[in-house]
């Protein structure tokens, strides 16, 4: 270990166990106000990060004022009557030259009725030594009268007079650079303009005058003392004799009540004539002599029941052996008696426990036992809060300085003392407590205490006027959804009202309430692809792919031709941008979440965006390659950032929305630009209950995503997703079907119009359609647009009907009249036959595809994707069972199962027809007697039996058979008995085409004779069944295709 003379606690004991002059206690209060205001420059800065903290003070750059604190802390203990450091060693008795009778002066001043009470009581020794010094101004004359004064005091008092001169004529103002006494007068600061009229030989002349009585007089006259007293206790106590006598003596004191104090020794006692020695030679650095006297003098006070002289001594030995460098375990065993002993006396030893302690600290610290130093320094906390607020942050560094660091324990001792800081009203103390806590818990998952620490900075800053501070502070705790619903409203009311202190709208960026899920965030726009609706926008890239393949004629060959055009339009930088058209929507899907149980209210939701000229860009990358910037492109530079309402570039979408507790929601926000050039979608901003505007810039999330249209780019970040080339208008499609049904029942057939409209003037021609489910939807003639439904579907008296064209069902594409050409002025309306085929959630996509007539633009073609969701519920289950006729052998029994699988409607059964010319199908039974009631109502089930008749004989159909005969069969009216309602013909458009695709669902081909297929044609019945009547808009047909394979048996002869 170093000289313990040269470490803190050896330089403060040097300058504390000294001769000194009492201190005031609001010192200590003095010394921490001045601190907090030195400390002011370091307010407002961010604390540091724990590394850096723990460094810093591993360094020893501890607070300065720390060691000041600590001595007045030291200083408070002076004075005490147990110990003899501050027993007056020498008195400087000071007069006058003007003075009319200064020899008289000099006596009145030593008169025993204005000693200090100690001195008379007999606790300290009277007789000391009187220095006596005349000080001249040299204003008031010449020296010679004060040289006559002078002669006179030495013939009187003796030799240990001197003469003082100074001046103190403001013709002699002298400006010193620093306060000479500021190191001297524990009051005195730098600022002060003390001594001003001294010059240099005045001061120098003060300082030869105090060195010598110092080391002519005080020193000398203290060895004197120790000589003196050395002999005197060697001869009375010290020898075995003496020692066997001294406790002869002290054995009947055994039964003597403890006290704090015990009986009073004078100074003239052995006991005080000990101590006394004990502490001069301590002064003088004879630290042998000293522990050899506290040794024999501790014994005596123990046996005495005096505690407090008893703990100073153990103090004061604890001191020598570490000043002496020997044995640590009996240095800290002294301190450890000496502080329990002065907490047991009670509060008049408050004082010099905490002296003890600060000691006992800095013995610890020096031998780096920093654990141990932050425990005493625990100890040492008294009730009052500044004093313990000190002491706690004192122990927190020693925590910082253990090794390890005990990082939890430092931060939570800053928060300790940052508490008492706040109940002393030393507010700037605790901010600067609690920032440095920050550090600590910023990182940690301790989320009460952290939120605890960043809420209390924030209202203490708000207290002293730095709203901007406290707002960023407050703002940390905002997010709390480990909080209880009161300390998050607390926490909310308090945010807001120091905002409204501000007297303006606050800007925060990454407000954290409400929080915003970037891994929700989708990016919908239009390039080539466009949507009839934001479900359409949101189907896998996968599904509209495989209808497109076959849909565009050359999918590979199509897409150089406008992306190469576009690599040409923007510079290398921008060729990854997405792209999208002048004054057609980009939309952005993001997910809001309060995470707090408490409502909050948000307003003002949009997009933040900025657009630049495409062209500029270009040329702004090409002078930046050459290292030049030209200004007149400035002028045509358009840069906007949209954080106002109007902006003519682009328009953006504000949404409103309150949150409740813990709910999330999915905000749509859309810009549209309105001219050419880079598009980036910078980030989203909000307003919080009208006084706080929160942003967030997502560039900040370098995260890989998907892009919504199914593009997977490697590498690429969000903020590469959001950047897009706008390029110029371009004509766009808008379809709607009407009236599709969202809910249905199984079997429904509908006529409907496929509108599409063309809002620009520039016409699109070369359309295109496929569908995903064409047992669904079927592409109608135009002939039918006007069509009455169902009567277009009875069957007539004479066959003139439409029939199927077999070349049209089979092509998957629709093709549109060549010369059909869409403009501004009328839509394209177009029919479509709609069947509901099987129960279920269905989805239906059409995708049609379109060309620009214009050759100039960008794009050659684009694409209209539409989807539709239906619910398609249970109707009529229907079954066949066909077995042969064990009579003859052209002839089979079909038996028909039908139930009624909804909950509340009813249907009538209109008819049944076989699918196929060859087939005859009649009654076996009338049909009262098989529908009594005349129809199903729900849940009811049924069988009926038809004669079915295989009308082909050898040669007689064969030259009958035409291309539609698939189609052709027969019909049996199922309706009430004598109804003339027409019968619906199977064989013709839409039904025999729902046909075909129900034969190819089920992978049946018209291949062989040996099959047979029926469609029953059944219509719902109005609100009341007992009426009879039926929706007479509405048709519902049923196919079995298949149902049996009925062999055709041979004869042998």
């Amino acid at each position: 270990m170093a000289d313990p003379a040269n470490t803190p606690l050896g330089k403060m004991l040097l300058d504390e166990i000294t001769p000194v002059v009492m201190v005031a206690r609001e010192r200590l209060e003095k010394v921490i106000t001045q601190a907090e205001e030195k400390d002011d420059s370091e307010l407002g800065s961010d604390p540091s990060p724990i590394d850096n903290v723990h460094a810093r003070y591993e360094s020893a750059n501890l607070p300065t004022w720390f060691d000041f604190f600590n001595k007045e802390l030291v200083r408070s203990a002076s004075f005490s009557d147990h110990e003899a450091f501050d027993h007056p060693v020498a008195c400087l008795l000071v007069v006058s030259s003007k003075d009319e009778q200064p020899i008289n002066q000099f006596v009145d001043l030593f008169n025993t009725n204005k000693l200090p009470s100690l001195l008379n009581d007999g606790a300290m020794d009277p007789k000391i030594l009187k220095h006596y010094l005349l000080v001249h101004d040299s204003q008031d004359g010449t020296s010679e009268n004060a040289t006559k004064i002078l002669t006179e005091m030495r013939s009187t008092f003796g030799s240990d007079c001197q003469l003082l001169c100074i001046n103190s004529s403001q013709d002699g103002l002298v400006e010193h650079q620093d306060n000479p006494w500021v190191l001297y007068k524990s009051d005195a600061s730098s600022g002060q303009n003390l001594g001003c009229f001294l010059n240099v030989d005045d001061i120098n002349e003060m300082r030869d005058i105090m060195q010598d009585l110092s080391t002519k007089h005080i020193i000398p006259y203290m060895e004197q003392k120790i000589r003196v007293l050395n002999q005197q206790v060697s001869a009375t106590r010290k020898g075995f004799k003496n020692q066997i006598k001294n406790l002869w003596w002290r054995k009947g004191k055994d039964e003597i009540a403890d006290s704090s104090n015990g009986s009073m020794y004078t100074f003239s006692s052995i006991e005080s004539q000990i101590r006394v020695l004990g502490d001069y030679a301590f002064m003088l650095r004879d630290y042998e002599l000293a522990l050899s006297n506290y040794r024999l003098i501790s014994a005596d006070y123990k046996l005495d029941k005096v505690w407090k002289r008893y703990a100073g001594v153990q103090e004061m030995m604890g001191l020598a052996y570490f000043l002496l460098d020997q044995s640590r375990k009996e240095a800290e065993s002294c301190m450890e008696n000496a502080f329990t002993t002065y907490l047991k006396i009670g509060p008049s030893g408050q004082q010099n426990a905490t002296r003890c302690g600060l000691w006992w600290v800095e013995i610890l610290k020096t031998r780096d036992q920093f654990s141990e130093a932050a425990t005493v320094y625990f100890r040492i906390c008294s009730q009052e809060p500044l004093h313990s607020a000190v002491m706690l942050e004192q122990a927190s560094y020693c925590y910082l300085l253990s090794k390890p660091p005990m990082l939890h324990k430092y931060g939570f001792h800053l928060v300790l003392s940052g508490e008492r800081y706040k109940k002393s009203n030393q507010i700037k103390h605790a901010i600067r407590t609690y920032k440095n806590a920050i550090s600590v818990y910023k990182e940690t998952t301790w989320s009460h205490i952290k939120d605890h620490v960043y809420f209390n900075i924030g209202q203490w800053y708000a207290y002293l006027g730095r709203y901007d501070l406290a707002v960023s502070h407050v703002l940390e705790v905002l997010a709390c959804s480990h909080q209880s619903k009161t300390s998050q409203d607390i926490f909310l009311r308090h945010f807001l009202h120091i905002v409204q202190k501000t007297g303006k709208t606050f800007e925060v960026p990454k407000l954290q309430l409400p929080e915003i899920k970037i891994s929700s965030l989708k990016v919908i726009f239009e390039d080539y692809r466009t949507y009839a609706s934001p479900t359409a926008a949101s189907v896998k890239e996968s599904i509209w792919r495989s209808l497109e393949e076959e849909l565009i004629p050359s999918l590979s060959t199509a897409r150089p031709n406008w992306l190469e055009l576009h690599s040409k339009l923007v510079t290398k930088k921008y060729k990854e941008s997405n792209v999208c058209v002048a004054g057609e929507v980009v939309r952005v899907d993001i997910e809001f979440k309060n995470p707090l149980q408490i409502s909050i209210s948000v307003s003002s939701v949009s997009l933040i965006c900025e657009l630049s000229a495409s062209s500029d860009e270009t040329q702004s990358d090409a002078n930046s390659q050459a290292g030049e910037l030209q200004n007149d492109n400035k002028a045509n530079k358009i840069a906007s950032r949209e954080l106002s309402d109007d902006n003519s570039f682009f328009t953006l979408s504000k949404v409103d929305f309150s949150l409740e507790g813990g709910e999330t929601i999915m905000v749509q926000l859309k810009v549209t630009p309105r001219v050419e050039g880079i598009l980036q979608i910078v980030g989203v901003k909000w307003n919080l209950s009208g006084v706080v505007v929160g942003f967030h810039n997502f560039g900040s999330n370098l995260m890989k995503k998907k892009n919504e249209k199914g593009r997977r780019r490697g590498n690429r970040s969000l903020n590469d997703n959001l950047k897009f080339v706008v390029i110029k208008s371009l004509p766009k499609l808008e379809g709607f079907i009407q009236p599709l049904p969202t809910t249905t029942y199984a079997g429904d057939v509908r006529h409907l119009v496929l509108e599409l409209r063309n809002p620009s003037e520039c016409a699109v021609k070369n359309l295109k359609l496929k569908v995903s489910h064409p047992r669904f939807l079927n592409m109608g003639s135009q002939e039918s647009l006007d069509v009455e439904f169902p009567s277009c579907l009875e069957k007539k008296t004479e066959h003139q009907s439409v029939q199927p064209n077999p070349n049209s069902i089979s092509q998957p594409v629709f093709t549109f009249p060549e010369d059909m050409l869409v403009k501004a002025e009328t839509p394209l309306l177009w029919p479509l036959w709609f069947r509901a085929a099987v129960p279920g959630n269905i989805s239906l996509y059409l995708t049609i595809y379109y060309e620009i007539e214009d050759t100039s633009s960008t794009m050659r073609y684009r694409t209209l994707r539409m989807h539709h969701n239906l619910q398609v519920l249970p109707s009529l289950d229907i079954s066949f069972h066909v077995s042969p006729c064990p009579s003859k052998l052209e002839e089979f029994l079909v038996q028909m199962d039908v139930i009624n699988r909804t909950s509340t409607d009813s249907f009538q059964v209109h008819q049944l027809s076989s699918v196929g010319e060859q087939w005859n199908i009649s009654l076996l039974q009338p049909v009262d007697t098989i529908f009594p009631s005349q129809c199903l109502v729900a849940g009811q089930a049924l069988s009926c039996f038809f004669l079915l008749k295989n009308q082909r004989k050898s040669g007689i159909l064969e030259d009958k058979t035409s291309s539609t005969s698939a189609h052709l069969g027969s019909v049996v009216r199922l309706g009430p008995q004598g109804s003339t309602e027409p019968l619906f013909d199977t064989s013709i458009s839409p039904l025999a085409d729902f046909h075909h695709f129900e034969r190819l669902h089920q992978e049946i081909s018209h291949q062989g004779d040996s099959t047979v297929d029926f469609i029953l044609i059944s219509r719902p019945l109005k609100s009341d069944p007992d009426s009879g009547t039926f929706d007479s808009l509405q048709l519902f047909s049923h196919h079995s295709c298949h149902c049996r394979q009925v062999p055709i048996p041979k004869l042998r002869i």
